[in-house]
C-alpha cells in the first residue's frame, strides 16, 4: 500500500508552527496591544513622553529626570529626614537615599547626622541645590504649559483629583502610606472651592 505524502504544513520536531492568518493579522504593526484601552496604559503614554519632556531640559542642569522633584520637594521643606522624603515622594526609602546620594556627588545636597541620634539623617540643599531648585522650577513650569494645552481650568482641577486620589490608591496597594502634606490639603482645597464658584453652563 502506497504511504500518503506527509503534509508540508505538519510540525516536525523542533520546529516553530507557523502563526495561523489570525494571530499574524493580531500582531501586525499598529495593532492595539493587550490593555491599550485601559486606564492605565494611558497614564503610562503620558507619564513616558512627560518624563522624556522633562529629561531633556534637565540635561542642561545635569540632572536626570525624577532627580528634580526631590530638589523640588527640599526646596519647599527645608531640612528633611530620609523617612519623610520618602513618605513625600512615595516611594521606598532605598530609592530615595540613591537618589540623594547622586545628589551629593553633584554638590547639590548635603547630608547631616540627627545630633544625639546618628541613625537619624537629615538631608537638604546646598546653594548649588537652591539655584537648581529656581531653575527646576522654570522647566516644570513649561512642560506644564504643554502637557495642559488642550485642557480648560476644569478640566485641568478635575484631572489633578482623578489623579491623585489613584496614586493614593495604588500607594496604599503597595503599603507606601505617604502622608499628606499641607501643601497637598491647601491645593485639594482650592480646587474644591474654585469647583463650588464655576458658573454652570447654560443648555
Amino acid at each position: 500500500m502506497k504511504r500518503k505524502g506527509r503534509d508540508a504544513s505538519a510540525e516536525r520536531p523542533g520546529e516553530v508552527p507557523a502563526p495561523s492568518p489570525e494571530t499574524a493579522a493580531a500582531k501586525r504593526p499598529g495593532s492595539k496591544p493587550p490593555g491599550a484601552k485601559s486606564v492605565g496604559w494611558a497614564l503610562v503614554q503620558a507619564a513616558r513622553l512627560h518624563r522624556a519632556r522633562i529629561g531633556d531640559r534637565l540635561a542642561t542642569l545635569d540632572l536626570f529626570a525624577g532627580q528634580e522633584q526631590v530638589v523640588q520637594v527640599l526646596a519647599a521643606s527645608g531640612t528633611m529626614t530620609m523617612g519623610d522624603l520618602a513618605a513625600t515622594l512615595r516611594v521606598r526609602p532605598p530609592t530615595a537615599s540613591k537618589t540623594i546620594s547622586r545628589l551629593a556627588a553633584l554638590g547639590f545636597v548635603e547630608r547631616r547626622a540627627e545630633a544625639g541620634d546618628g541613625r537619624i539623617v537629615r538631608v537638604r540643599l546646598t546653594e548649588a541645590g537652591l539655584a537648581k531648585a529656581e531653575a527646576i522650577e522654570g522647566i516644570w513650569d513649561a512642560v506644564e504649559a504643554e502637557l495642559l494645552a488642550g485642557l480648560d481650568n476644569k478640566e485641568r482641577r478635575r484631572l489633578r483629583k482623578l489623579l491623585r486620589k489613584a496614586a493614593k490608591g495604588l500607594a496604599e496597594a503597595g503599603g507606601l502610606t505617604g502622608h499628606e502634606t499641607e501643601a497637598d490639603a491647601e491645593i485639594e482645597a482650592d480646587d474644591d472651592e474654585a469647583d463650588a464658584l464655576a458658573p454652570i453652563p447654560a443648555h
